[in-house]
C-alpha cells in the first residue's frame, strides 16, 4: 500500500521548521512513501523548496498560483498525490520515524478508511504554568481526554490524520469555509470532511496513539492573551460549524459535560488537597478560556449570516 503525505507551507519565515518537518517525513521507514510538498502562492518560498527537494525520488512539488488557505492546499495535494492514503502533517511538526508505518498497519489491519495519531506537544518555550491540558486543543494538539489507543473518532487533528485516498476525494476534500486563510481564523477544518465521511460511509478516525507527531509550540502559543483571542475564535468556528454540518453540535458539547462535571471537580479536588499556584492558575484559566469560547459563539451567532456561507463540493475537487 503506497501513502502519499502532503506537507502545505506558505511563508519563508516559516520555512527552517518546515524543512524540519519535510525531512523527518522523507526519514519515514514506511516505504512505498511519496511526499507531496504544496507552497501556497509563494514563488521566492517555493523556489527554495525546489532548490532542496526538487530532485529526489518520490518528491512531487506544487505552488498555487495565489495564496488559497491551507484547505484549498491539503485537498490540491491530495489530488496531485498517487497514494492509496494520503495523510497529513502540518509544516510546523516532526513526526517519530514509525509515524507513517504505524498509520499504515492499521489499514492493513483493519477495514479503517481513515486514521490519525497522537499530537504531543512540543514546546520550543517553556510551558505556561497557567496552561491545562485540557484545552492543547487550543494549539492543535492532543487534550486530555481526547480517547483511547484504537478508539474510533470522529476526527483527529490536521497534525496527524490520514484518509484512504478515493474516500477522502470522494466527500469533497477541505471545505474551503474553513482552516487558516491569510487572517481569517476560522477553526476545525477536520470535522466537516471527516462528518462527511461518516455520513457516506458509516465510519470515523481510527485513533492509533502509537502513531505520533511533535507539534512545535513557540512563544506566542503559550501567551495568555493570544490563547484567549484563540479560544474566542473557536467559539466562532464552532457557529459555523452549526450552520454547515448541524450533526456537528455534540461533539465539543459532550467534551464542555466532561471537563464540566469530571475534570474540574477533579482539579478542584486535587487543588484542595494538594494547593499549587500552578494549579489555582490552570482552574482559573479553563473557566476563562470557556468563557472566551462561549463569547465567540455567540458573537457568531450575530454575525454569521448562513447565506454568507457556501458549501460547494464540487469546487473543493476541481483541478
Amino acid at each position: 500500500m503506497k501513502v502519499s503525505v502532503v506537507v502545505c507551507t506558505y511563508a519563508m519565515d516559516r520555512y527552517d521548521v518546515f524543512s524540519e518537518c519535510v525531512d523527518s517525513v522523507l526519514a519515514q521507514s514506511y516505504e512505498p512513501l511519496e511526499v507531496v510538498l504544496v507552497v501556497d502562492g509563494n514563488e521566492p518560498v517555493f523556489e527554495r523548496v525546489q532548490e532542496d527537494y526538487g530532485g529526489l525520488d518520490d518528491v512531487v512539488l506544487h505552488c498555487n498560483d495565489e495564496n488559497q488557505g491551507i484547505s484549498y492546499s491539503r485537498t490540491r495535494g491530495a489530488k496531485i498525490a498517487t497514494g492509496d492514503v494520503v495523510a497529513f502533517i502540518d509544516d510546523d511538526a516532526v513526526a517519530e520515524d514509525d509515524w507513517v508505518a504505524e498509520l499504515a498497519r492499521v489499514y492493513d489491519e483493519t477495514d479503517a478508511i481513515a486514521v490519525g495519531g497522537h499530537v504531543a506537544a512540543d514546546w520550543v518555550t517553556e510551558k505556561p504554568d497557567f496552561f491545562p491540558e485540557e484545552f492543547y486543543w487550543l494549539v492543535g494538539c492532543d487534550e486530555r481526554g481526547m480517547g483511547e489507543h484504537m478508539d474510533e473518532l470522529r476526527n483527529t487533528y490536521g497534525s496527524n490524520i490520514s484518509f484512504r485516498r478515493d474516500v477522502f476525494l470522494n466527500v469533497g476534500g477541505y471545505d474551503e469555509n474553513t482552516g487558516r486563510h491569510g487572517d481569517r481564523h476560522i477553526q476545525a477544518h477536520e470535522a466537516p470532511v471527516c462528518i462527511r465521511m461518516a455520513n457516506t460511509y458509516g465510519k470515523g478516525v481510527i485513533y492509533n496513539t502509537d502513531a505520533v507527531v511533535h507539534h512545535k509550540l513557540f512563544d506566542y502559543r503559550g501567551d495568555f492573551q493570544w490563547l484567549v483571542f484563540r479560544s474566542f475564535w473557536q467559539g466562532y468556528s464552532k457557529r459555523i460549524m452549526d450552520i454547515l454540518l448541524p450533526e456537528a453540535k455534540d461533539d465539543k458539547n459532550e467534551y464542555l459535560g466532561q471537563l464540566m462535571l469530571e475534570f474540574v471537580p477533579n482539579r478542584l479536588s486535587d487543588l484542595v488537597q494538594r494547593p499549587s499556584s500552578a494549579k489555582a492558575q490552570q482552574l482559573m484559566t479553563i473557566f476563562i478560556f470557556t468563557a472566551a469560547v462561549g463569547f465567540g459563539y455567540l458573537y457568531g451567532l450575530a454575525d454569521v449570516n448562513r447565506s454568507e456561507l457556501t458549501l460547494d463540493r464540487d469546487t473543493a475537487v476541481e483541478a
